[in-house]
């Protein structure tokens, strides 16, 4: 053999091995399966030999393989340190958080500030979105969507259900002692939620109630609770993004159950960097001092 083989094909060859799954290292180096099988069918063409027996759902790796991954991993970690010594570490690379302003000012702030208190050298770069059209696959390593945690090719890890309840001014609180005491107050809309103000007004006893109130309808929801904490009327609102609010009350206990939620989401097939990992299992709710 008169030239190494492409770097490409060992990437390949150690992370199958390491692994023992094809669409394992296709995920770990961010490309699909089939790719990943090509290139260790390249490299096993170019060695003379197979390097890894398949079977119907796993793969092991032939004596030849096993005999070679010694010297791969060696050579990887060889190339490791000689970069480090003439280029020092890398940079710390910036993790990409992308979700809808709401979510920021509210559920995500303080869990925001745990982690940078907890990890100061992650760079964390937030993006805002509001509509489901503005969250691409490209672009954010990280993301909070509303939704039914439906979405092609994306991990998605919900943040608990939800349940809606109208919130307003102290001051306006004091004037609702009943539902029915809603009529002729103006009731802010957010769209785009699968409940809305006629779904509460009908568990609350008081179906309809809403033909005899002004109306606002807003685009999102940071609008409506800006609207409704300056007295501007109620809004219907998800639980947790009034509980830490000190200028928005519930005058109600009644709260309605929503289909859908907020979810904790990240591409399938992308390669997550230390940093994005680190950030996932902070705000995870199963993790004990992120998002639970």
């Amino acid at each position: 053999m008169d030239t190494l083989p492409p770097l490409i094909w060992l990437q390949a060859f150690e992370a199958a091995a390491r692994t023992l799954s094809f669409t394992a290292a296709g995920r770990e180096l961010g490309v699909t399966q089939a790719a990943i099988s090509q290139r260790i069918r390249l490299l096993e063409d170019r060695l003379g030999q197979k390097l890894f027996v398949r079977h119907p759902r796993s793969l092991t790796l032939t004596p030849a393989g096993q005999a070679w991954l010694p010297s791969i991993h060696d050579a990887f970690a060889r190339l490791a340190e000689g970069t480090q010594e003439v280029f020092g570490s890398a940079p710390t690379r910036a993790v990409t958080l992308r979700t809808t302003p709401v979510i920021q000012q509210s559920w995500l702030a303080p869990r925001l500030l745990a982690f940078h208190r907890a990890h100061p050298a992650v760079a964390v770069r937030l993006v805002s979105a509001i509509w489901p059209d503005d969250f691409g696959p490209q672009g954010a390593d990280l993301e909070i969507r509303y939704g039914r945690g439906e979405w092609a090719d994306m991990d998605a890890v919900s943040l608990g259900p939800e349940r809606l309840l109208p919130v307003c001014s102290p001051a306006l609180a004091e004037w609702l002692r009943e539902p029915a005491d809603l009529a002729g107050h103006t009731l802010l809309h957010a769209v785009g939620f699968a409940v809305g103000w006629p779904t509460w007004l009908e568990q609350a006893g008081v179906a309809g109630l809403d033909r005899h109130c002004p109306a606002l309808t807003c685009d999102n929801q940071v609008m409506t609770l800006t609207l409704a904490s300056r007295g501007g009327g109620v809004a219907l609102t998800h639980r947790r993004l009034s509980e830490s609010r000190d200028d928005l009350v519930a005058p109600f206990a009644l709260s309605v159950p929503s289909e859908e939620a907020f979810w904790l989401v990240r591409p399938r097939r992308r390669s997550d960097h230390a940093e994005a990992l680190l950030l996932w299992e902070w705000l995870r709710p199963s993790v004990t001092g992120g998002a639970s």
